[in-house]
């Protein structure tokens, strides 16, 4: 999987690109056809925002969320994509009757 991790108005360490794997990781866990993920990580005057844009077979899914910090913000996205991958083998499901 190709993994690019952008951190725009500040320079990310190593424990929050660690946090962005393992969310990342996690969320491999409900699709097996996770090709790449672009993750965007900002840094606003009140907000941290995390997007995740994850490309897979055919679709893409986007999920972004802000929070006070980043953990709960990559939290938030990771749980926004959780949600749409199970929507989608729903309808992929559905599809197949």
């Amino acid at each position: 999987m190709k993994l690019t991790i952008t951190s725009r108005h500040f320079k990310a360490g190593e424990q929050l690109e660690s946090l962005v794997r393992e969310a990342l990781d996690h969320v491999r866990t409900f699709h097996d056809g996770v090709i790449g993920a672009d993750v965007v990580l900002k840094r606003g005057n009140n907000a941290c925002t995390a997007e995740f844009v994850l490309n897979l077979n055919g679709k893409t899914l986007v999920a972004k969320e802000s929070a006070e910090d980043f953990s709960k913000a990559i939290h938030g996205a990771r749980e926004a994509l959780v949600r749409q991958i199970r929507k989608l083998k729903t309808k992929e499901q559905r599809w197949e009757r």
